[in-house]
């Protein structure tokens, strides 16, 4: 402990603000305005991140006719497509894209694809190095209005069409494609969509998407976005109207994005009675049943249906078809508008999805419409399938199957329920909040995952949340910089693409709303921008802009460095001085340092020489000693307390009553070893076991983005401090966080090689107490 003159306090606490800023690293100032890397606000994008007074998209309506062969496992289909200009250029051609072509055996994915041999491999990666699956479009005709073939030039996934005459601003142009592909099976080619087959009872389950040519953006920011499709990054499309029937098998069932035009010819008189209950139903409402697509997969009707459905205002459209699907349905509102909340799956995806599919589509659309805008459109789907997860305006499908006995571990149960959270999410990022995909991946994933990650935590208490909290983003920041990439990097050139298009930026923004903003600024300024940027194309400065303009908060410095480095967080507490006020009188000072020296241990060789030295010199010749042998330094003297009488006489009444008050002063020494700056949080814990916890805003570091020290002063004794003691900031590094310095504890360990798979809980509580075997009802409702 030390003390100090209250004098000094105003020089110490000065002398920690150096003349000029010193920076950590690559050497820049972590607090630089983006300005320099942002684009320039013009009357398209303004300053605040807000559209501006002449912002402008194009539009692309759709008339599609498409027919599933469950045969041969091919679509064919034919399109109009009217492509109004809005924009203030004249074009002279159009750009379309084709996804499907990904899976051509000459696609640029396939020839830049980078794999090894491994001593290893599974039949499956086997049969996808030596496929000889025929994909791709196979585009059979473009035309115009009038049946004149219109000029086209086909790069890899993009297709020139080039025009009569220029579109010019205002000007509309409708032309027809008619094509055709095979579908792939995504058990061996993991796609986006496909099929899957069922040997049990030699059925298909089709989840189709991609499927038709489909327009690219062309904006104000960068013009046509026509970078090839090559895997990571996603899709980039205009809103429009759709109206799409699709023929299929007539004893398939059809779901689509969009309000089904034909129920009366397609449905049965009780499927769509049963689709009337589910509009009032608490509970989903079956209209499929599992016995009647069980009686479905044993048959094969003959002929076809045509399916018509039509969606407006959305930017793409998907179905699923298939015999085996059970199908629920529960009507929800939403800011007063009705959303048809709907699951199709087999009987292989029960009891979870029966029990979990519509429910968590309904809490999906409540909570993201709290936190962004409200659900507009009229229908939300689930899909089951085996697709992980993939997304599309009001239909997704989504992966999650139960054992075949129907038992599940929680980890299944949590990941299917999470799943279908983040894909129902993706309704408002990208599908309505339109960013870029093909470009910035995080713009839909991050602000996606982070959206689930709040609505994951509304779903029931405690929820085991793979991402959006600071703690699970650790080991991904640990790695090497070499492994990482930036979150601003395109999405095709990115590096650990789970980590840094999902978790970082679903962390960062939790970060943010928890410890950097608040959750009132965070939310509003959140919501501001989903608000401001629903269907329209929002980029990455529109995003930063409106975060800052809707709640004065400069955060350039946040996403400088969590967007734009590959720094991590450590902030290290290096050491802490400890100070108390000298009360200046003798009495009490000198008598605290006579404690001092009493308590303090004598060195090794005073504690040796007490018994090794019999006498000293002075001890024998007693006339060696002089005035200073009796002087006690530590003894009051008159003249100390007319120095202290002096000094008192000196002082206000205020600074009279300062001396009297009990206070602790403690300096810490902080550094940033990894190179994010970030706040300080403090957790003080004091001699009566209390604690107290102090947060010092990031800019403590703009002087010094390096090192810096800061003075926390209490009215009772701190035994330690502890920085972010409940892991806010994604601290990849604890050990250097408390002083004292506190042992980690951990464990080790043992364990067994080859150790037989083990069952789930339920197939282990089964196992113990065995119960007759009842069969499996579905969840809900469904009378005739």
């Amino acid at each position: 402990m030390r003390r100090f003159l209250l004098a000094g306090l105003v020089l110490a606490l000065a002398g920690q603000l150096p003349a000029t800023a010193q920076t950590t690293n690559s050497g820049t100032d972590k607090f630089a305005q983006l300005e320099t890397l942002l684009p320039g606000p013009n009357s398209y994008r303004t300053a605040s991140g807000a559209p501006g007074k002449d912002y402008w998209q194009q539009r692309a309506d759709y008339d599609i006719q498409v027919t599933l062969d469950d045969a041969k496992q091919a679509i064919s289909g034919r399109e109009t497509i009217t492509y109004t200009n809005l924009s203030p250029d004249v074009l002279p051609y159009l750009w379309l894209q084709l996804d499907q072509n990904i899976l051509d055996k000459n696609s640029i994915t396939t020839a830049t694809q980078v794999s090894q041999l491994q001593e290893k491999m599974t039949f499956q990666a086997l049969e996808g190095m030596l496929s000889d699956f025929d994909g791709g479009f196979k585009i059979e005709s473009v035309t115009g209005k009038d049946g004149k073939t219109l000029k086209t030039v086909i790069n890899h996934t993009m297709m020139r069409v080039d025009l009569p005459t220029p579109l010019r601003p205002g000007q509309s142009f409708a032309f027809n494609v008619k094509w055709r592909y095979n579908i792939n099976d995504q058990l061996k080619i993991s796609e986006r969509s496909g099929y899957e087959y069922f040997p049990e009872d030699k059925n298909y389950l089709y989840e189709i998407a991609q499927f038709y040519p489909r327009m690219a953006v062309y904006s104000d920011n960068q013009g046509w976005q026509h970078k090839q499709f090559l895997g990571n990054g996603e899709f980039t499309l205009p809103f429009g109207d759709y109206k799409v029937s699709i023929t299929a098998p007539a004893d398939h069932v059809v779901g689509a994005t969009g309000t089904l035009q034909n129920a009366a010819q397609v449905l049965t008189s009780a499927q769509q009675k049963r689709l009337e209950q589910a509009k009032t139903a608490k509970k989903p409402v079956l209209i499929v049943s599992q016995a009647e697509a069980v009686q479905a997969e044993g048959k094969r009707a003959t002929g076809t249906k045509t399916w018509t459905y039509a969606a407006k205002n959305v930017r793409d459209f998907a179905w699923a078809s298939s015999r085996k699907f059970i199908w629920d349905a529960m009507q929800i509102k939403q800011n007063g508008k009705p959303v048809l909340c709907m699951s199709y799956y087999p009987k292989e995806g029960n009891p979870l999805w029966g029990q979990y599919s519509t429910e968590v589509v309904a809490h999906t659309i409540k909570t993201y419409s709290k936190y962004t805008i409200p659900y507009e459109y009229p229908v939300a789907i689930s899909v089951h399938g085996p697709v992980g997860g993939m997304e599309y305006p009001m239909i997704c499908f989504n992966g999650g199957r139960p054992e075949k006995d129907g038992t599940y571990s929680a980890q299944r149960k949590y990941g299917m329920i999470s799943v279908i959270i983040h894909e129902v999410g993706h309704n408002f990022f990208p599908m309505i909040i339109n960013s870029d995909e093909r470009q910035w991946s995080w713009m839909d994933e991050g602000l996606n995952t982070f959206v689930q990650y709040l609505t994951e935590q509304e779903w029931e208490r405690n929820y085991p949340s793979v991402r959006g909290e600071p703690a699970n983003i650790v080991s991904y920041m640990r790695t090497d910089k070499s492994l990482q990439t930036p979150i601003m990097t395109n999405s095709e050139s990115v590096l650990q693409f789970g980590p840094n298009a999902y978790a970082k930026p679903a962390t960062a923004l939790n970060i943010l709303r928890e410890t950097v903003m608040g959750r009132e600024l965070f939310d509003h300024a959140f919501k501001t921008y989903a608000q401001r940027w629903a269907y329209k194309h929002p980029t990455p400065a529109d995003f930063f802009r409106t975060m800052e303009d809707a709640s004065a908060v400069d955060l350039d410095w946040f996403w400088r460095g969590w967007f734009y480095t590959t720094d991590r967080s450590d902030l290290a507490l290096e050491s802490v001085k400890y100070y108390t006020p000298s009360t200046g009188d003798p009495a009490v000072e000198k008598a605290r340092q006579q404690q001092l020296q009493a308590a303090a241990a004598p060195s090794i060789s005073a504690q040796r020489n007490a018994t090794a030295l019999t006498s000293t010199l002075v001890d024998e010749k007693p006339e060696l000693k002089d005035f200073y042998n009796q002087y006690n330094p530590l003894a009051v003297t008159p003249a100390d307390q007319q120095r202290y009488t002096a000094y008192l006489g000196g002082l206000s009444p205020e600074q009279r009553q300062r001396l009297g008050q009990q206070q602790h002063f403690y300096e810490l020494s902080l550094r940033n070893v990894g190179g994010l700056v970030m706040p300080v949080i403090v957790q003080l814990t004091y001699a009566d076991k209390s604690t107290e916890i102090q947060t010092i805003p990031a800019e403590i570091w703009r002087k010094n983005n390096a090192q810096v020290s800061k003075i926390i002063v209490t009215k009772q004794p701190v035994v330690s401090f502890v920085l972010d003691p409940f892991q806010q900031t994604a601290d990849t590094d604890l050990s250097n966080n408390a002083f004292p310095r506190q042992a980690a504890a951990s464990r080790f360990e043992l364990f067994q090689q080859q150790q037989p798979a083990p069952q789930n809980p339920m197939q282990q509580a089964q196992s113990a107490s065995p119960a007759p075997k009842q069969e499996q009802k579905p969840v809900g409702g469904g009378g005739q």
